[in-house]
């Protein structure tokens, strides 16, 4: 039986707040309940001082939000599904996903330049395959909200592009800002971070099915893919590693072998442990951790 009110943990930040109201309607109005928003500082937030990339950016931003969830504070924490280790904690799952929004990488790019000289990403992902486009950009790290990195390129031309995820930027409602535009990139050019574009509803186990019901099912099969292969091969924010599925074909980036592409059939996404481990020792790297 679902509770007439779900409480739901969500960071402060203007997407995050974005997301969750996002989960909050879709709730309302497919389960009949109320919903509140839990918003809370995590230790991602807090440090903004830091490299997610020399830190690690495992639980960064998502260990406040489990807390809340095991000590019963909150009914369901909200994720950026990409920021969510492969890993979890015990007595936690992730009960489902809101549909997939667009996966895609953002080129944010000041408006006059045909190329940039330098970029600005903390995410080794992005940066090895920028590199592979714009072989004599530099690079540098950048932190922020969406509104702040795209003004540190825009208006304070700290450096010449960054890359967003789409699907953010269609959550805050931006189409446009002064003095940069957007350039999308495909997953030929540059493959999306494991659970890029969805939004994942966490929840103690035994209240995940509660909620199963009611979240997107063709979102799960793809994403959970993804995720198999991200604890298969134990990445976080600080490993140049990238998967994607979408149309039943895997995209599929390591800094090791660099880009793969190749079909999946149903049998595959049906036994998604399993084949994450066929497809990495078909790429070579079952062995590399």
């Amino acid at each position: 039986m679902v509770p007439t009110k779900l409480i739901l943990a969500t960071r402060k930040s203007p997407l995050a707040l974005a997301q969750t109201e996002e989960v909050a309607a879709h709730l309302r109005a497919t389960l009949g309940c109320e919903t509140e928003l839990l918003k809370i500082v995590t230790t991602g937030d807090q440090r903004t001082d830091w490299s997610l990339e020399k830190q690690g950016g495992k639980g960064l931003f998502t260990k406040e939000l489990e807390d809340a969830l095991l000590s019963g504070v909150a009914d369901v924490a909200v994720h950026s599904c990409k920021d969510l280790p492969g890993e979890m904690p015990a007595g936690l799952v992730v009960a489902g996903y809101l549909p997939r929004a667009d996966p895609r990488d953002m080129l944010v790019l000041r408006r006059g330049l045909e190329a940039p000289a330098l970029i600005a990403t903390s995410s080794p992902r992005r940066r090895l395959q920028l590199a592979l486009r714009f072989p004599s950009a530099t690079f540098t790290e950048i932190r922020g909200n969406v509104d702040t990195r795209l003004r540190k390129i825009g208006q304070a031309h700290l450096a010449d592009a960054t890359v967003l995820a789409a699907a953010g930027l269609g959550r805050l409602g931006i189409v446009a800002w002064p003095d940069v535009v957007f350039h999308p990139f495909s997953c030929l050019e540059m493959v999306p971070a494991v659970g890029q574009a969805a939004i994942a509803l966490q929840t103690r186990s035994a209240d995940a099915g509660r909620i199963a019901a009611v979240l997107d099912a063709a979102t799960a099969r793809a994403v959970t893919l993804e995720r198999a292969l991200q604890r298969a091969l134990g990445g976080g924010c600080q490993t140049a590693f990238a998967a994607h599925v979408a149309a039943e074909t895997l995209w599929f980036y390591h800094h090791q072998t660099g880009l793969h592409t190749r079909p999946l059939t149903a049998a595959e996404l049906d036994a998604p442990e399993e084949t994450a481990l066929n497809i990495l020792s078909q790429i070579g790297l079952y062995n590399f951790r």
